[in-house]
């Protein structure tokens, strides 16, 4: 059993494990979440625009006509690029230890989560493994899917409802379920 003492993690077996970030990165993540639930969350619905500006803020590289809803918890904005027209939906989990890049036109819809680290469950430290994820332009994360650490989701993808990626999709394919499966394809002009 995990307990943490002053800041590293302690288990049973005496072992101590220490953070691999920096206290910089916990600094800033520190201000983010006072930003996060004072100015960002509380906004009513339509104020698109001022959150897109505090996540410029902290270093988020936000296109035109971008929406972010207020209850989407995003980790590190830093490593969010979001382009032109995309849409991070409800309850969006954003858990970008590492970059996340999600096209133009590209919708990320309601309690899905997007993960960008993993750990080394075989190593005594557990440590940390960031990896990006790259969505391609006009994708569509469907309601609770799962998008897993290193994956890319091709232009045109569809990963369905409740989908479970953790392997790249091609571009124009539609793919559902827990491991997801390729159900369809769109042929390319």
């Amino acid at each position: 059993m995990r307990r943490r003492v002053c800041g590293f993690m302690n288990d049973s077996d005496g072992k101590v494990y220490t953070s691999e970030l920096s206290l910089g990165n916990k600094f800033a993540r520190g201000l983010w979440t006072m930003v996060y639930v004072s100015l960002f969350r509380m906004t009513p619905r339509p104020m698109h625009g001022w959150r897109c500006y505090i996540l410029k803020l902290f270093g988020a590289e936000i296109g035109a006509g971008v929406k972010v809803y207020g209850s989407t918890r995003i980790w590190a904005p830093w490593h969010l690029r979001m382009g032109d027209g995309a849409i991070l939906g409800d309850r969006v989990d954003c858990y970008s230890v590492t970059q996340i890049t999600i096209g133009a036109h590209s919708v990320i819809s309601q309690d899905s989560c997007l993960c960008a680290a993993t750990h080394d469950h075989g190593s005594d430290a557990f440590t940390l493994i960031p990896k990006p994820i790259l969505i391609g332009d006009s994708a569509w994360i469907a309601a609770r899917a799962f998008v897993g650490p290193g994956v890319t989701v091709g232009k045109h993808a569809v990963v369905g409802a409740c989908a479970v990626v953790f392997k790249d999709v091609s571009d124009g394919v539609t793919v559902v379920g827990n491991p997801a499966k390729e159900i369809s394809r769109k042929v390319q002009n």
